[in-house]
């Protein structure tokens, strides 16, 4: 059984029913766990940055695969193999593509990594002063219990803003414990960014995520999100993401 505990969006079981969505995965969870999404605490900072930083860098093994797996780059590889033999050694046929193939992973370890560093010595370093300072913005973590020991699984966060007459909210920070996916987790927590957004009065949520994390990507769908734009701005330089082959989806719901 659920036990929602929100200070900034209740979510009771009647809330529930309306949503079948989240209806059809309130079992999903064993019987042995008992799941609770609160308010973020600053004693949960060490847990919730640790989480964050882990699971974010999980996307780089990826997006390499995906970028070094596409026929242009095999082209590329191939290319510089043949290049390096014809150049005067088998030395050179291995170099070439090798140092290809290095390039290709240190932009894709630098993309996100490079966010995990940016992002931990900027928003998320005072998270209560930039996430639970306004009435329009709130973080979430989902605490699960298992054998009575409670542990962070999952966490979410919601800033509220405007753009020209609209006022919307930006779903930021969704990230699930690898022990808890494919569980509906996510699916419980993006729920309770948009029932906040609807309670606060926005006419929509919207969100930003890579092209990598296809996973991510089919759950927004799932839940009503559909793509409004791709493009390559980010805090890593624009080459780094062409050459790792991603792109930014910025995605949106309607209320």
């Amino acid at each position: 059984m659920t036990n929602f505990d929100l200070s900034c969006c209740q979510l009771d079981r009647t809330s529930a029913r309306q949503t079948p969505a989240f209806h059809n995965l309130l079992s999903d969870f064993p019987p042995v766990m008992q799941l609770v999404i609160r308010r973020y605490r600053p004693s949960d900072k060490d847990t919730v940055l640790s989480l964050f930083s882990v699971s974010i860098q999980e996307h780089i093994q990826p997006c390499f695969k995906n970028a070094i797996s596409s026929p242009l780059y095999i082209t590329i590889t191939l290319a510089l193999c043949v290049a390096g033999y014809f150049l005067g050694s088998v030395l050179g046929a291995v170099v070439l593509p090798g140092a290809w193939v290095g390039l290709v992973y240190c932009c894709c370890h630098e993309l996100y990594s490079g966010y995990v560093r940016n992002t931990l010595r900027t928003n998320m370093q005072d998270i209560p002063g930039n996430y639970l300072s306004r009435p329009d913005d709130c973080y979430w973590v989902a605490e699960a219990e298992v054998e009575g020991i409670a542990q962070i699984v999952g966490m979410v966060a919601v800033v509220g803003k405007q753009s020209g007459n609209e006022r919307y909210g930006e779903l930021f920070r969704m990230i699930i414990a690898p022990t808890c996916r494919r569980m509906g987790l996510g699916v419980r927590l993006a729920q309770t960014v948009i029932d906040f957004c609807k309670e606060r009065g926005f006419s929509a949520v919207v969100l930003e995520t890579s092209s990598t994390q296809q996973a991510a990507v089919a759950l927004y769908k799932k839940l009503g999100f559909s793509l409004v734009l791709k493009h390559i701005k980010a805090p890593a330089p624009a080459w780094i993401l062409r050459l790792a082959r991603v792109t930014v989806l910025r995605m949106k719901k309607q209320l």
